[in-house]
């Protein structure tokens, strides 16, 4: 005969129970959190980090599971909240009247900091305007607050994030900034871990911080020259040509749509001038331009401006992998300069939907187009295999990835598979 418990004993054997079960897999993390710890200092020693240093860090660290672009059950592979450049609408992210704001201010920072510019210019080679559309793109110069703490992100991304091994390398270097004196406290941060006034990544900062101002420190913060000089530094390091703009504003023709875009079909902007494009404001093409390689890009694909672009505006997108944010800046430096606004009008495209993106990546390819990768993010791939497509298909050729262009992409996979 089983005896009876009382009430209140088998309550307290409940709550037991239960404890026990729980306990398993909040000790497997933990154990795992553990070696991972282990397994990193090494490496951060290895990098000049103290034992202290890398404790005083590390120690109570707890991972953000609120940052996107982290590898988790129920999360999305393609996960691009925060990244305004994959998201919104091309209208949207380079909105006129945001864009004009920010060169009014460009411009009057330009008269604050012209011995500092000068300066830039003579020793780094990078033109003024593009500095300050740098500082204007990641901060509206100062103005807004970056909201993490860098150690708590990078090594949340380290740990947890879908680019691991990146982030491995940025935790090292915050941590190596920790060791040098820079106050944690002063280390905000973007959600990627961008610091400073232009967003400096950990590691972008010991190979291109810059001490403008001769204080000894270089300090992307608070000081306005060294912040500009470390960006301008990155520019340059990234291949900046001395001299020459990002880019021009043209007027697609039949013989050169929208589907010509992308690095992979870079030729002279002699050979352009050839399929009929001309520059958008009206200004003939000098010789050496006409000798300049360049190649299409579409960042709205039929909806918006189409420019030929030079080695600068790769160099901006290596400082940012985004060709919206490419445009962005170098518009906005020709805006400071004291250029206007685009010729041709934005607009015609919604909020970039992620899902029709992969999708329609992940259809292209089994139907013969070369898709670089199933990234659910509008690149100059995607729109171009997008209007090879359309060209192909008799449709209007706009590049974009559009409800309607899915559909008919789905109707003619379901066609091929009955074959």
């Amino acid at each position: 005969m089983i005896p009876r418990l009382s009430p209140s004993l088998a309550a307290i054997l409940i709550v037991l129970v239960a404890g026990l079960a729980g306990a398993p897999a909040s000790a497997r993390a933990d154990a795992k959190l553990d070696a991972w710890l282990a397994a990193l200092w090494p490496e951060a020693e290895a990098a000049g980090v103290s034992r202290k240093t890398f404790d005083t860090a590390m120690r109570g660290f707890t991972p953000d599971l609120k940052l996107p672009d982290l590898d988790l059950p129920g999360r999305p592979e393609n996960d691009a909240r925060g990244q305004a450049e994959f998201t919104r609408a091309p209208s949207e992210y380079l909105d006129r009247a945001y864009l004009m704001r920010l060169a009014a201010t460009g411009k009057e920072l330009a008269a604050k900091h012209k011995a500092t510019l000068e300066k830039i210019e003579r020793d780094l080679g990078v033109d003024r305007y593009s500095v300050l559309a740098i500082w204007g793109r990641e901060t509206a110069f100062g103005s807004h607050k970056l909201p993490h703490d860098a150690i708590n992100v990078v090594a949340t991304q380290a740990y947890l994030g879908r680019r691991k091994d990146m982030f491995r390398i940025e935790l090292i270097a915050a941590l190596r900034m920790l060791e040098s004196g820079i106050p944690r406290a002063q280390m905000r941060a973007s959600w990627a871990g961008a610091m400073g006034l232009t967003q400096f990544m950990p590691s972008e900062f010991f190979k291109h911080a810059h001490d403008l101002d001769g204080d000894g420190k270089m300090d992307i913060w608070n000081s306005v020259p060294d912040a500009l000089a470390s960006a301008a530094s990155q520019l340059k390091g990234k291949g900046w040509v001395a001299g020459q703009t990002w880019g021009y504003e043209v007027v697609l023709t039949p013989q050169a749509d929208c589907g010509h875009e992308g690095p992979t079909q870079a030729r002279t902007i002699a050979d352009w001038a050839k399929l009929g494009l001309k520059r958008a404001n009206g200004k003939p093409w000098t010789a050496e331009q006409l000798a300049l390689e360049a190649y299409m890009m579409s960042p709205a694909g039929g909806y918006g401006p189409s420019f030929l672009v030079l080695e600068n505006y790769k160099v901006i997108r290596r400082y940012n992998m985004s060709d919206l944010y490419a445009v962005f800046v170098g518009h906005l430096a020709d805006r400071i300069a004291g250029g206007g606004d685009f010729v041709t009008p934005w607009g015609g495209t919604a909020p970039q939907k992620t899902a029709n993106i992969v999708e329609i990546q992940e259809r292209l390819g089994p139907l013969g187009y070369e898709v670089e990768k199933v990234d659910g993010k509008v690149g100059s791939n995607t729109r171009k295999v997008i209007g090879l497509y359309e060209r192909a298909n008799n449709l209007k050729v706009d590049c974009w990835p559009s409800d309607a262009v899915l559909n008919h992409i789905r109707k003619v996979g379901v066609r091929e598979s009955r074959r």
